[in-house]
């Protein structure tokens, strides 16, 4: 079957969010422009990966190219408007990819499928007929930063971590290693 590769070049809105409560949630990606909206699903380590290396690429853009980059997202960017519904997720994503098209002075991210064999790197950022199904976008710097300062706040609105030993705390509590194997509730 032929590879699909999701492009927006121009995305009206490119968001992580999530859907369930804390504790059960699942971590969405969603790119939509113009009538097109596309949502993938992947790990919360991965959101906070993706924004933590999409802050990392901005700074070494800057270095090295002498660019100036935003070094704070316009309030006009600011997007805490929830996912666009339904939520159909169009793969779950295993392999991604990260980069700055010079030419076009934007970040570029490429989300691809989980596949059975071994993803080759060739792939990654490349139009080639074989490999798995990709969503790639490309942002302007300031969008690049609006993305990672969302991702970085749907991350921290999960359970709160235990003042402890920071693992998350179910509304029931934990039993925290610290507290060799007592029980501790969120009200401690």
């Amino acid at each position: 079957m032929a590879r699909v590769i999701h492009v927006f070049r121009q995305p009206d809105r490119f968001v992580a969010g999530t859907v369930g409560e804390p504790g059960e949630r699942t971590f969405y990606l969603q790119a939509t422009e113009d009538v097109r909206t596309v949502s993938v699903q992947l790990e919360k380590q991965q959101v906070t990966v993706l924004a933590e290396r999409i802050g990392a690429l901005l700074e070494e853009v800057q270095r090295r190219f002498d660019t100036e980059l935003p070094a704070e997202v316009p309030e006009a960017m600011v997007d805490s408007d929830p996912l666009e519904v339904p939520v159909e997720e169009e793969f779950r994503v295993g392999t991604m990819g990260l980069g700055w098209d010079a030419e076009t002075e934007a970040v570029v991210v490429e989300l691809l499928a989980v596949t059975e064999e071994e993803v080759d790197e060739s792939v990654v950022l490349d139009d080639t007929e074989e490999g798995p199904d990709a969503l790639r976008v490309f942002l302007t710097p300031e969008r690049a930063r609006a993305f990672a300062e969302r991702a970085e706040r749907v991350i921290n609105a999960g359970r709160k971590p235990c003042p402890l030993c920071s693992e998350p705390l179910d509304p029931a509590g934990h039993i925290c290693p610290r507290q060799n194997g007592y029980r501790r509730s969120e009200e401690a």
